[in-house]
């Protein structure tokens, strides 16, 4: 193997390179050309397992917002991913364990050009039906309150200020005046909270990468290359990612053990 510092010779080479994901690590996609170099095929490396940008003005006000809720990804009508948890509302977007879970569905799509919307269920514990039976009950206990209070002690303030002026409905009217058509928007608006994703944040930002060497053409007992002998390719470098919860160290811990232990035996 030659670089600039000289010429390597050894029996066996394995590459444990990372990807381009969290670069201030150390993981700078060089090894994407390395492995190209030797004619392995590389599938397209997109961010995964990070933030999603979206777009609305309301952002701003939102920052800074945690609440459970479910991440749902929608493109051309189709569900992509889904998942619940804490979901952290940034000034561009959002943020948080669910939205990672579901961010390289959002990269993949984004990048075949292809438009998606990220729906919010804010309410995940109640189904649409008992989030508006529960509205109603409050406008019938709360008309005397302005309606800028009425989602007081159920969702956060800053939320449910923009929920409500999304429904149409004037914080500084009595709950009373609120009508069934506003409170109908604000039940979609808790339930199904659509805004559209213009991008996922960048390599430096994502925890991993989905794409990389396809694994197709590596040995799955050993990482060894198919088309080298005694070429090993290990971790984030192949086509391979997970959901959070430690499942991209342990593949990178476990093909890495696997893939040394056959070279030492070589």
């Amino acid at each position: 193997m030659e670089s600039d510092q000289g010429t390597y010779q050894g029996d066996c080479l394995i590459l444990a390179t990372g990807s381009k994901a969290a670069s201030v690590s150390g993981s700078d996609g060089s090894g994407y050309e390395l492995a190209k170099a030797f004619g392995h095929t590389i599938i397209k490396p997109l961010p995964a397992l990070v933030q999603l940008r979206c777009k609305g003005t309301f952002f701003k006000q939102l920052a800074g917002v945690r609440c459970e809720a479910v991440v749902r990804l929608v493109s051309d009508g189709k569900t992509l991913a889904a998942d619940e948890g804490e979901v952290q509302l940034t000034d561009y977007g959002i943020s948080g364990i669910p939205t990672f879970q579901v961010s390289r569905y959002a990269s993949q799509a984004l990048d075949a050009g292809r438009r998606v919307n990220a729906v919010l269920d804010f309410f995940p514990s109640k189904s649409m039906e008992d989030t508006r039976a529960m509205l109603k009950q409050r406008k019938s206990m709360l008309g005397y309150r302005p309606s800028g209070e009425f989602l007081n002690g159920v969702l956060n303030k800053k939320l449910a200020a923009v929920l409500l002026k999304q429904a149409g409905i004037q914080p500084d009217r009595s709950c009373a005046q609120i009508k069934d058509s506003q409170l109908e928007s604000l039940t979609m608006q808790i339930k199904k909270f659509e805004v559209p994703v213009t991008a996922t944040n960048s390599f430096e930002q994502a925890q991993v990468c989905c794409g990389g060497v396809d694994t197709r053409e590596l040995r799955p007992d050993t990482m060894e290359s198919k088309l080298v002998k005694h070429l090993f390719l290990v971790g984030e470098l192949t086509d391979v990612d997970g959901i959070c919860g430690g499942y991209n160290l342990q593949w990178a811990w476990s093909t890495g053990a696997v893939a040394g232990t056959t070279a030492g035996r070589i």
